[in-house]
Order: structure tokens, then sequence, then C-alpha cells
């Protein structure tokens, strides 16, 4: 025979069981739903759910120009200068007149140069200097528009108006700051490329009297001697001056050039050949 009072005690705890999961999962469905209401974005469980997370880790941090500045400086000094760069860029373009987009045109000139962008950054490190005249960076502004003009030095046998600029640029950054940390290295550049210079003149002398040229390659030598006087090429010009093996040369050249066809005509037209 069946006992109908443990039947109903049976049936009574799988009812409070019930009951009690059913109460549990609608008081997570209104805490998802809830937050998602608190926050904005509608009741949908997925949008809860996140909106629930989000709430467990704080609130984010907001956006501005020295979080920004941070960050971006913290790509900078890993050498993440693409990342980096996005962001200095987002500074200038949204905080104009903050502080921080003063550092923030400086170091996209920085970070174009390091990308090898010698030309942008030239022209980046040219326009700070005119924008911040009396900014404390501008000295190392100048000492990088001289490294960009350096990274863009041609061989001896190309025009060399890059190494032009390196020198006037140099020496206004020593005429203006001469005890600067910089002025050693500024020095040391202006050599180099003053030798370039007359190595260019050496080699277009050379090109003068290959091709019969004595005049303008005596002119070319004396160049690189009395205007390069100090540097390797400008003390060879000056040996091939006293010593006039250039033109014993020339004329050697000059007496085989007559004898050649009309058709050699292109050897005095294409030099460094």
């Amino acid at each position: 025979m069946i006992n109908k009072s443990h039947y109903r005690t049976r049936s009574c705890k799988r009812l409070s069981i019930r009951c009690l999961l059913l109460l549990s999962l609608l008081s997570i469905g209104i805490s998802f739903g809830c937050a998602g209401k608190d926050q904005g974005i509608g009741s949908g469980k997925d949008k809860g759910m996140s909106s629930w997370f989000r709430s467990a880790a704080g609130p984010a941090e907001p956006e501005n120009e020295i979080n920004l500045s941070d960050k971006a400086m913290d790509y900078f000094s890993q050498g993440r200068y693409t990342l980096a760069e996005e962001i200095f860029q987002k500074i200038r373009d949204r905080y104009p007149f903050s502080p921080y987009a003063t550092l923030a045109e400086l170091r996209l000139a920085d970070c174009k140069f390091h990308m090898g962008n010698y030309g942008e950054a030239l022209l980046l490190y040219e326009e700070f200097e005119k924008l911040h005249p009396t900014n404390d960076a501008v000295i190392y502004v100048i000492f990088q528009e001289g490294s960009c003009y350096y990274r863009l030095m041609k061989g001896p046998d190309r025009e060399q108006i890059s190494t032009h600029k390196l020198i006037e640029t140099y020496d206004r950054l020593l005429s203006r700051y001469p005890n600067s940390p910089y002025s050693y290295e500024a020095h040391k550049r202006i050599a180099e490329a003053r030798d370039r210079l007359a190595q260019h003149e050496l080699l277009v002398a050379k090109w003068y009297a290959r091709t019969g040229q004595v005049s303008q390659a005596k002119n070319r030598l004396e160049i690189a001697m009395n205007i390069y006087p100090d540097t390797p090429a400008g003390l060879k010009a000056a040996h091939l001056l006293k010593e006039d093996e250039i033109f014993r040369q020339a004329s050697t050249n000059e007496t085989d050039i007559a004898k050649e066809s009309e058709e050699s005509w292109w050897r005095r037209l294409v030099p460094f050949i």
C-alpha cells in the first residue's frame, strides 16, 4: 500500500528545488538586465553580460593627451615607431594647444627619421624650428636637420646639394650654439662633407682631362685645392697640379680624341665614365 504522506513530502521537495533554481536564474537575468540598462546598452543577454564584466573590471580610463602621450612614448622607446607615429599624430590633431602637442610634433619628426624617411623628417624638423624658435629642443632639432642631410648625401660622382646643405646647417648650429653637446659631431660631419665636395671637383677634373679639356680640368683642381685645402681630396688636387700629371694625360687624350671618328662625340657629354 502506497504511503500518501511520504509521496506528498517527496513532491514538495522537488517543487522547492525547482522553485529555487527558477528564482536563481531570474535573479541572474535581472542582474544582467539592470547592468545593461544602467550602461545604456539595452537589455539583451549578450549586452547585459558584457556590461556586467565591464562593471567588474572597473570604469575605463578616459582618453586624453596625457595618457595618449604616455602610450606613444612607450611605443617610441620600444622602437615601434609606426604605432608611436599614429598616436603622436592623434595628439597633435586633437589637442593642438596642449604642451603635449609640441612634444608630439617633435616626436613625429623623430619617428620619420628613425624609419628612414629623411626627406619627410627634415620638413617636420624645419616646421618645428619655425613654430617654436625659442624652445629648448631647437638645438637638437637643428642638429637633426643636419643629420637628415647627412643621410641624404650622395656619392662624389653625383650632385652635391645635400652636402652643401649639411655644411650650411651645421655652420648655423655652431655659430648659435658653439658649446652644445652636438658640436663635436657637427665638426666631424662638416669635415667629411667638405672632403666629399673636394672629391667631386677632383672627379670632374679627371673627366675634363680624359676628354682633353685642359683649362677646365685645371680650374676644377684649383677649386678643390683652394676651397678645400685641409681635405685629403684637396691635397691630392694640389699634388696633381704640382706634378702636372693630369695635364700630360690630357694632352695625350686630346691627341687620341682628335683621331677618333665622329661617332665618339658622346664621350664629351657623359662625365665619369
